[in-house]
């Protein structure tokens, strides 16, 4: 049910929505966030993320395509085109958007099964990267994505954008990199730290077992706190001119090496 119809980019919530778009400090407080697209939509859905108000364009989508989306819970709201393109993040519109509830993404909500296969990005800054991981980790299937040490909210527009929707799809936690470490170490998980410093070339271990990748960033790599904790420092040998590679790819590289020792499972 059609609830109201905006049509001033002056309005409050229009308002408040750019906020969510721009402000991670409104993110947190309001514990919302903005997902656009059908896709990311049902995707989000799947996920069990519990959407608050749906606003759409007429001129663009149509209200019967929406219908999946909506419950006695949600507000759903017409915009009209001026409002949509003011709000809209992509190129490519659809017409629809929704803002969504935050979850919290502790680490004790894992669930994973007896032999996981995990990648954790310490202190990642660049949306796009995260982005790139999370679509990784859903194409290999593994069992979770651990951010430690965060520098970019998980509910960046930019994030959510790259991961054409992954978000929704993987288990993600959030946490300190001393309460990464303590997880993976009470749960018997060998973790393998992507890093220069006393390292093996990656083909060279066995990830059959319990398995965590650790990647960090470009510029600095890992903390001394994840080398010196790790099962064993890992590598991935270069031939040419520059010395590293971006993260989103060694983490591709590093998981697949992992699933193949697996038979893909």
């Amino acid at each position: 049910m059609i609830t109201k119809k905006i049509e001033s980019t002056q309005n409050p919530l229009i308002k408040n929505i750019l906020q969510l778009q721009e402000k991670a400090r409104t993110r947190k407080k309001e514990g919302l966030f903005i997902i656009e697209g059908l896709r990311e939509l049902e995707l989000a859905q799947a996920g069990g993320y519990q959407l608050d108000t749906l606003l759409f364009c007429p001129a663009i989508v149509s209200f019967e395509s929406l219908k999946s989306f909506i419950n006695q819970q949600i507000q759903c709201i017409e915009i009209t085109k001026d409002v949509y393109q003011k709000l809209a993040y992509r190129d490519s519109t659809e017409g629809v958007l929704a803002l969504a509830k935050t979850k919290t993404h502790a680490l004790e909500h894992l669930e994973l099964p007896e032999n996981p296969i995990i990648l954790v990005a310490e202190a990642t800054e660049k949306p796009g990267n995260i982005g790139a991981m999370l679509r990784t980790a859903d194409a290999a299937h593994i069992d979770a994505v651990i951010i430690a040490n965060p520098r970019t909210d998980l509910y960046n527009p930019n994030i959510i954008r790259s991961s054409v929707g992954c978000l929704f799809t993987n288990q993600i936690a959030v946490a300190t990199t001393e309460e990464a470490i303590a997880f993976l170490k009470a749960r018997g998980i060998h973790t393998y730290a992507a890093t220069l410093q006393n390292s093996c070339s990656y083909h060279t271990q066995d990830y059959t077992a319990p398995t965590a990748f650790v990647v960090g960033t470009e510029a600095t790599g890992l903390t001394q706190a994840w080398r010196e904790s790790s099962t064993q420092n890992i590598i991935i040998p270069m031939s040419g001119t520059i010395d590293s590679m971006n993260v989103s790819v060694a983490a591709s590289i590093l998981l697949y090496e992992a699933k193949r020792q697996r038979n893909f499972s």
